[in-house]
């Protein structure tokens, strides 16, 4: 039997989960034009390439006409693809189901397209950290390979158990280290903690950015769970009206909109989750001045802000210390 091949693939954010929705995966450089007419060869890919970005250095040229040539003359019908989604932090699985084709009405310019049928969207924690590091490669498409059986069985929705590999390439560390550490917090967050100490960690969180705040009693407050204020007695505005979910699911725009009737005039809502929010509840969200949505990624980033004022309980339940790591550079991308 022919081994089953996988492939990884990192797509911008500014897709957010329509690559899923959709059933595709798209790659940018579209000046390059359309790759099909191209003779099936790296070296035609690369002349091409070079053409179009004549600034290009000789390694740049060799890498992303490589991810174009992988992605229309090696990718087939049948092959597997693995999709980190950065929007809601969940690892997508699905078959290759077409072939290459151009479709510029794809989201961020990114016309270089396959379809897709999605299969799995798998949370981010349920992977070992060697997966987890191999799909964290520098590169825009890759094959993966060491930890293929534990995506293929994710695949079949079955459980499996990798051995931990310890090796990290020192031009990977950079990205690797970030979303171990980001993967490190969710998983602290989420099975650390009740869902009522994690509304208590997000009250403490918004305590060291300078608000007074206090978890409310659960029970008819429009799901509520914390209230917050700049003065210590909350008679000056705006008072601040937070929602917590302890979830690493997508929050969708009916919990957003209970949120927000909650809110009365001149009070601002919060909603902070471990997960993502659908596209729906971000077309919400805009449209409501008054009204933040908090996700795990931006949960993350005001934890590091702000982690040096963390109380020693909360920096035990997140033991986090600064450290320096390789930042090599990157090639020009879509």
């Amino acid at each position: 039997m022919a081994e089953q091949v996988i492939w990884g693939i990192h797509m911008a954010r500014e897709h957010g989960v329509a690559p899923i929705s959709q059933g595709y995966v798209a790659l940018g450089w579209n000046d390059v034009g359309d790759l099909s007419k191209l003779a099936p060869t790296r070296e035609a890919f690369k002349a091409a390439y070079s053409a179009t970005y004549p600034d290009a250095k000789a390694g740049n040229v060799a890498v992303s006409a490589g991810v174009l040539f992988r992605f229309v003359r090696e990718m087939k019908a049948g092959d597997v693809v693995v999709y980190p989604s950065k929007e809601d932090r969940m690892v997508n699985i699905g078959v290759v189901a077409g072939e290459y084709r151009v479709d510029p009405a794809l989201p961020d310019d990114c016309h270089n397209a396959r379809a897709v049928q999605w299969r799995r969207s798998v949370p981010r924690t349920s992977f070992s950290q060697p997966a987890l590091n191999e799909i964290g490669s520098a590169l825009t498409l890759f094959r993966v390979s060491s930890n293929a059986e534990e995506f293929l069985a994710a695949l079949r929705g079955e459980a499996f158990e990798a051995a931990e590999i310890d090796e990290v390439s020192a031009e990977r560390a950079a990205a690797q280290v970030q979303e171990s550490t980001e993967d490190f917090i969710i998983k602290r967050l989420k099975g650390g903690q009740t869902a009522y100490q994690f509304e208590h960690f997000v009250a403490h969180l918004l305590k060291c950015m300078g608000y007074f705040s206090r978890v409310t009693q659960a029970s008819g407050d429009g799901g509520v769970d914390i209230i917050a204020h700049r003065d210590e007695l909350g008679f000056e505005p705006p008072i601040i009206k937070v929602q917590c979910k302890q979830v690493l699911s997508t929050i969708g725009r009916p919990e957003v909109q209970q949120l927000h009737g909650a809110i009365e005039r001149g009070e601002h809502g919060l909603f902070v989750t471990l997960g993502g929010f659908s596209a729906d509840a971000r077309t919400f969200e805009r449209t409501k001045p008054n009204l933040r949505l908090i996700d795990g990624e931006a949960l993350i980033e005001m934890i590091y802000a702000h982690y040096e004022k963390f109380e020693p309980r909360y920096q035990m339940l997140l033991p986090l210390t600064r450290s320096y790591v390789p930042n090599p550079i990157g090639s020009p991308q879509e």
